[in-house]
């Protein structure tokens, strides 16, 4: 039997250790032909205080999880120098050739093995950019639900946990099995996209107050064919000059800048109206549905009625 091994640190997330303990601690084998054993392996002596002040008493350590077949590590909260002994029992799983697989900020504690480097992974959008700072050796990739690399997986921020435990049951169980448990938890069996649809991405700060006219009159006119030639003309400077400012002042082009405020415009539209899709791209500045969704789907990374659908719901909307 397959035997899964959770690692369980003071301070793991409430959620990210139940998704774990839903889709492989439950014993299904009524349902299933085969199903898993499953250890919650504790990393330090006494009960385990989990986030939210919960205690979890386990008879398994980290020898067992040494042992297991596949180890899943949730988030942890901080990570840096706290959980030596869970970093030893993760390099000696890997090294035994258990397959490792981390929920959330969990990817940090991999990281801190080594596990990592040379590898693409990913974690919570709000902390890959630490984690590509702290172990620059690592290919992190923001913008996915989770990345398979070998036997090292790396899932997004809280609900990817799930998306990545139903790809787990996929790889060893197969499709139909995977989709059946789906449907028992109530998700979806896979999800398009990825985490770039649930980023909130404010506007780039501006250093210069020189420029915050400008930003305030371009936003009130998205709608509107906006060129280079009309923002320069409209901050009394020449192209050059201009975009020289702006990049200084914002870290990106007045272009790519006002494609992001389009494309947030486009957001708030498809959550909060019933308008239609060649609508919203009028309004949005894309003048056709057909540049709204390509644009759309690059920057959100699933098209604007996927996005409707999750962010509005099943309500009846203009296509």
């Amino acid at each position: 039997m397959h035997t899964v091994a959770v690692a369980v640190v003071d301070g793991t997330a409430q959620f990210e250790l139940a998704v774990a303990c839903e889709v492989f601690g439950i014993d299904r084998s009524d349902q299933f032909d085969d199903w898993y054993a499953f250890k919650l392996c504790a990393a330090e002596p006494g009960p385990i205080r989990i986030a939210g002040g919960l205690l979890l008493e386990t008879p398994y350590g980290l020898d067992d999880l040494v042992d297991a077949d596949t180890v899943i590590v949730p988030a942890a909260g901080e990570v840096a120098g706290q959980h030596g002994p869970l970093v030893e029992a993760l390099k000696k799983a890997y090294a035994n050739g258990a397959r490792i697989a981390s929920i959330c900020t969990g990817a940090f504690l991999l990281a801190e093995a080594g596990l990592l480097d040379g590898r693409r992974a990913t974690t919570h959008w709000m902390h890959a950019a630490d984690l590509a700072e702290q172990y620059p050796a690592i290919d992190v990739d923001p913008n996915v639900l989770y990345v398979q690399d070998g036997r090292l997986f790396t899932s997004a921020g809280t609900a990817a946990g799930i998306d990545l435990s139903l790809h787990l049951v996929r790889l060893d169980l197969g499709t139909d099995v995977a989709n059946a448990l789906a449907r028992r938890m109530v998700v979806p069996p896979h999800r398009d996209g990825g985490q770039a649809q649930y980023v909130d991405a404010p506007l780039p700060a501006c250093d210069s107050d020189t420029l915050a006219p400008l930003l305030d009159w371009a936003v009130a006119r998205l709608d509107e064919p906006l060129t280079l030639a009309d923002l320069a003309r409209q901050a009394n400077v020449s192209v050059r000059t201009l975009v020289r400012r702006f990049t200084a002042a914002t870290g990106t082009t007045p272009l790519q800048w006002l494609l992001i405020q389009r494309v947030r415009r486009a957001q708030h539209l498809l959550e909060s109206s019933d308008q239609p899709v060649e609508r919203i791209a009028s309004l949005a500045g894309f003048g056709t549905a057909a540049n709204l969704r390509q644009h759309f789907t690059r920057v959100v990374g699933v098209p604007p009625m996927h996005y409707r659908r999750t962010f509005r719901g099943e309500r009846r909307v203009s296509a």
